[in-house]
């Protein structure tokens, strides 16, 4: 069906959702080595996993020999992308904007090799040339080959149109300077591709007739579907919070834990999207149900995590999941929340710490929680919501559960 083994390898795997001219694209991939890029704004101090399809696909580009681009939006940030918004993101400070971008670099180097030499990645801030952009010229050189009329039938447009939401002058030029983005990188890298979420085809077309229509050259746009989970929420963001790519905002454990702990019925997706094994081997990991399909769990916990956070943290947090299954092993390296003891008032009580630790959103939940008999205290079953503790208790860590698949050690520390 495809002449290129990188789109088939695309195609199988479930990148694609929607190209411009897959195709041509794919003649193009035959025999050629090309570049590409996608964008990332710095809005955040981490990327979360709903960007790690993304990230996955500039890997198997990389790997294939084609050259990529991780454009960093040190520019488009201090606007903000409104795609998925019903509302305008909040104006970042220079200083902050500055702090996410150093921390996002952190984060593709863990997947692709960066340096200048052919045909390994480049990262680029695309505030090097907005940022010195003349606004008359700019105007009048770009703007009339945007069409008012055209961007008004756009998604993020017309929603917000339609909900009478407000959508600011501002954010309406977020698509101008990213569409200004890809001829830029074509002229200075002779990039022909950009990639991205489903949410960005508005953006991404926008560059690409940009970029024809001054280079009169044939440019593609590539776009992967949003990650959904098997009941078709979004990904990305969990009850608990986003689930997120670096260190800092998630530990390695939780992140193992949270791929451990995925939906049967999304395993095979997950293997195929976020590891490089090979697609019949992925598909043959999850054919049968039961413990076979939880040993493919646990590879697909292991992989992720190695690419994400090295294969040390990654045996790290299999062996303290290992605490799951009854085992000491791995006890020192379950997450540790300390708290202060004069948050609790004079009492410590199961309620206090469920709530303090947010580890129940709410009184009324961890009484629920506590009903269910979902709380684990050293392994003992806490069935009464009215529960003491001396605050001796917690002075050494003690573990507490969640249910089956959440582990935290508590350590109140006294004044």
């Amino acid at each position: 069906m495809f002449k290129s083994k990188l789109i088939k390898c695309l195609h199988d795997r479930g990148f694609i959702n929607d190209c411009t001219d897959l195709k041509g694209l794919d003649e193009l991939l035959e025999n050629n080595k090309i570049t590409s890029y996608i964008g990332y704004d710095a809005t955040a101090s981490s990327l979360h996993v709903g960007h790690l399809v993304n990230i996955m696909m500039l890997r198997w580009f990389q790997k294939e020999g084609h050259r990529v681009i991780t454009l960093l939006g040190g520019g488009t940030t201090k606007i903000g992308d409104p795609s998925q918004r019903s509302s305008q993101r909040p104006l970042l400070e220079d200083g902050v904007i500055k702090n996410n971008l150093d921390q996002l670099k952190q984060i593709f180097s863990k997947y692709l090799t960066f340096s200048k030499q052919f045909p390994d990645a480049l990262m680029v801030n695309n505030n090097d040339w907005l940022s010195k952009l003349n606004y008359l010229d700019f105007l009048r050189d770009i703007g009339k080959h945007f069409s008012i009329n055209r961007m008004l039938t756009f998604d993020t447009v017309k929603s917000r149109i339609e909900k009478n939401e407000p959508l600011s002058f501002l954010e309406f030029n977020y698509m101008i300077l990213q569409g200004y983005d890809f001829y830029k990188l074509h002229e200075d890298f002779q990039c022909v591709l950009q990639m991205g979420g489903s949410d960005q085809w508005g953006n991404i077309i926008n560059g690409m007739e940009l970029t024809r229509r001054l280079t009169n050259n044939k440019v593609f746009g590539l776009t992967s579907p949003l990650l959904t989970s098997a009941s078709g929420q979004k990904m990305g963001k969990s009850a608990s919070g986003a689930i997120w790519l670096n260190a800092e905002n998630l530990s390695p454990y939780e992140f193992w834990q949270f791929w451990r702990n995925c939906d049967d019925a999304d395993v095979q997706k997950f293997l195929l999207l976020f590891t490089e094994i090979p697609t019949d081997e992925c598909k043959k990991m999850t054919e049968k149900k039961g413990e076979m399909l939880n040993q493919a769990k646990i590879q697909l916990a292991n992989q992720i995590t190695e690419l994400c956070h090295g294969k040390a943290e990654s045996e790290k947090a299999f062996s303290t999941s290992r605490v799951i299954f009854g085992s000491s092993q791995g006890e020192e390296n379950l997450p540790l929340i300390e708290l202060a003891i004069e948050i609790f008032d004079g009492e410590i009580n199961i309620i206090k710490i469920l709530t303090h630790t947010k580890l129940a959103k709410s009184g009324k939940e961890a009484r629920r929680l506590i009903s269910e008999k979902a709380i684990k205290l050293q392994d003992e079953d806490i069935k009464d919501i009215s529960t003491k503790f001396d605050e001796k208790y917690f002075r050494k860590p003690k573990i507490i559960s969640i249910g089956r698949k959440k582990h935290y050690k508590i350590k109140i520390n006294s004044l």
